[in-house]
């Protein structure tokens, strides 16, 4: 099979996420020892026992979610043994970073970093402009437009052809519920979280984190990574530092995203992280792409006979 790495975004935090991987193998236990070092606190301790009000807070869940999802990947290649080589990557908005880490264009203590001060630069984006997110269902994207256009809303997470995530200003979320149904949604759903996330809202996110990456080292993918805001590849190191600041503000093109790697030979998703995210949408989008979930050592080892 032609496997692909796929890495998940926030929403998939739970406490006790990465302790099978951590107590499993030394070398996911040294992710997790690295990430507190540079951070000041705890990873594994906030990963393994919460509170969940902590582990779900942005500078905390991102970081987080990164750690475990580098873990689960460093367990695939541990079983899988040496000369393991998946064909690409690609992750759902913060998974994009673990994405760029395991192919090698930022260092995973960079992106730890990156990730904590992401998270802190959009909760305080959240803060200034209220916000929100809302799931549409059973409406294909090119009708949802004009809703999104007549709400005063933004295409934020493109995830399936039948579910699609608006956001914007916390005063139209109503609106745009009312207005998807009228045009023929099964469901709108207001989704629990912090503000208006891959909307023009979170602009001042993007200029803080366009600030703080002009001074990271990005080098050539060493694998092919798909890129959340064309929904294609990504080109060379400054391209990529441009796309991860304007991802912060554009909506994810997940399903863009999923078809182009399954038009470039992927016939095997590994979802290495928390949760089965992906998995669930990859079987709304391609069914026909076989889906594992990679997020303990059993996942790991049953992933790794499967081949790259």
């Amino acid at each position: 099979m032609s496997g692909m790495l796929l890495f998940p975004g926030q929403g998939v935090q739970e406490v006790g996420m990465g302790r099978d991987l951590a107590e499993g193998l030394p070398e996911c236990a040294a992710l997790f020892a690295r990430a507190g070092e540079l951070l000041g606190f705890d990873v594994l301790k906030l990963c393994r026992e919460g509170p969940i009000e902590e582990l779900t807070k942005s500078h905390h869940a991102q970081p987080a979610i990164f750690t475990v999802s580098m873990a689960a990947w460093t367990a695939l290649g541990h079983f899988a043994g040496a000369g393991f080589a998946p064909a690409g990557a690609a992750g759902h908005s913060l998974g994009e970073w673990a994405a760029l880490c395991a192919a090698g264009v930022v260092s995973f203590e960079d992106a730890v970093r990156i990730l904590h001060a992401r998270g802190r630069f959009m909760q305080e984006a959240c803060e200034a402009a209220p916000g929100g997110m809302l799931a549409v269902i059973g409406l294909p994207p090119e009708e949802l437009e004009a809703v999104a256009a007549q709400s005063g809303l933004e295409m934020a997470n493109l995830n399936s052809p039948q579910q699609t995530v608006l956001s914007g200003a916390a005063d139209r979320l109503e609106a745009g519920a009312e207005a998807a149904k009228a045009a023929g949604a099964k469901r709108a759903i207001r989704l629990p979280v912090a503000g208006a996330f891959h909307s023009t809202l979170m602009q001042p996110a993007a200029d803080r984190l366009a600030a703080l990456l002009a001074d990271v080292e990005f080098r050539a993918p060493a694998t092919p990574v798909w890129s959340n805001v064309s929904g294609r590849r990504h080109g060379g190191p400054d391209e990529i530092r441009a796309a991860m600041v304007a991802q912060v503000v554009s909506g994810v093109r997940w399903t863009d995203c999923y078809r182009d790697m399954a038009a470039a030979g992927m016939t095997l998703g590994m979802e290495c992280g928390p949760g089965r995210v992906l998995a669930d949408l990859g079987r709304r989008i391609l069914p026909e792409v076989k889906v594992v979930n990679i997020f303990d050592l059993a996942g790991a080892r049953e992933a790794a006979t499967l081949g790259p």
